[in-house]
């Protein structure tokens, strides 16, 4: 296995699982467990929640370009790389579709207005980001078995 090869499987690997990681550490502690910290108001935590999220996508985009791009010089299998077209798609609805409807809603909150409650952008977000994770897991597990040496892809 060449230098190139090993750098190359080891992009592939370890993308998915840091991105993985981002996910489960911002959307489902961090997310949370900022509004149960004193002095945080709903206004405030909205606020951070906004920038927190913003770098995430940020984030995940540039993790999702770099990737594209190693998937595809490594000629990725049809699963790799449908499993990362998926991930595209949710991406970009919670950035385009999603992500708006609630930065409209945390704006009035954080202008004072009355909290608007819980609404589907809230839901779809969540589904999208388990939605993500599953996806995420099953990449770096089809990812895995290409890497491993025939013999023991039966295994």
């Amino acid at each position: 296995m060449t230098s190139m090869v090993r750098t190359t499987t080891a992009l592939r690997l370890l993308l998915p699982a840091f991105l993985l990681g981002a996910i489960i550490a911002i959307s489902f502690l961090e997310a949370p467990l900022k509004f149960l910290a004193p002095g945080v108001t709903i206004p405030i935590g909205l606020g951070i929640g906004r920038l927190v999220f913003t770098a995430l996508n940020v984030l995940a985009g540039v993790v999702l370009l770099v990737l594209t791009v190693v998937n595809v010089r490594a000629r990725a299998g049809r699963a790799a790389l449908g499993i990362l077209g998926s991930i595209w798609v949710v991406y970009l609805v919670e950035v385009a579709v999603i992500r708006p409807v609630l930065n409209q809603r945390s704006d009035l909150v954080i202008a004072g207005a009355e909290s608007p409650g819980t609404n589907w952008a809230h839901y779809a977000y969540i589904v999208a980001d388990v939605s993500n994770v599953g996806l995420l897991v099953a990449l770096i597990v089809v990812t895995s078995r290409s890497a491993l040496p025939a013999g023991a892809r039966a295994l």
